[in-house]
């Protein structure tokens, strides 16, 4: 009977043992650079900033919770939203993790499956998911649920201005050089378009 590979550990069990390993991320890295002494300080903001994002993504599932409507004609839909954005960032992470397994890459960029439909397949994901709550909370049109279209707003801006694209962006383009500008010239940064060959 043949052996089933091993299972890739989720993502939290990734950052996990990259923490446990003292590796840092480059992009926390490349802030403490840039701010200096001032790292400490900035660092604090930078993290409240983060608490307060957390808290209006809380208020949009909170939202989509408290719906009074047990079972609407958006739920379906949110249904659909959210297991796509699981199952589009789970084949984003496995291309990656596959492209990296491989030897004969190391030094390129990864442009395989999803990767070549967008730059940050797995941030699009990421606010996919996010999408699916106001979903939920307009569903029976429950007048507060338009609230909950705050949380895949932020995220959408907190992704692909702030904490997201950019810095890692950065750290791309300083690690492969021309590769990555090729790379950024064909395929968009987030929102996936089939690529043309």
């Amino acid at each position: 009977m043949a052996r089933k590979p091993a299972r890739a550990p989720g993502r939290g069990v990734h950052i996990a043992r990259r923490a446990a390993g003292g590796i840092e991320d480059p992009r926390y890295a490349a802030l403490q650079a840039e701010w200096g002494p001032r790292f400490p300080v900035r660092l604090y903001g930078f993290l409240m900033i983060q608490a307060v994002v957390a808290y209006v993504l809380a208020a949009g599932m909170g939202l989509a919770g408290r719906n009074p409507v047990a079972f609407g004609p958006l739920d379906l839909l949110a249904i659909a939203v959210l297991v796509a954005a699981i199952a589009g960032e789970a084949a984003a992470d496995s291309a990656l993790r596959r492209f990296k397994a491989d030897p004969a890459n190391r030094g390129r960029v990864c442009d395989a499956g999803l990767w070549a439909w967008s730059r940050h397949p797995n941030y699009f994901f990421e606010w996919l998911g996010w999408v699916a709550y106001p979903l939920f909370a307009l569903s029976g049109a429950w007048p507060w649920g338009i609230l909950a279209i705050a949380a895949p707003a932020l995220m959408y801006w907190t992704l692909r201005h702030a904490s997201g694209v950019p810095p890692l962006e950065a750290h791309m383009a300083a690690r492969y050089g021309a590769a990555w500008t090729a790379y950024a010239a064909r395929v968009p940064a987030f929102f996936p378009r089939i690529p043309s060959k």
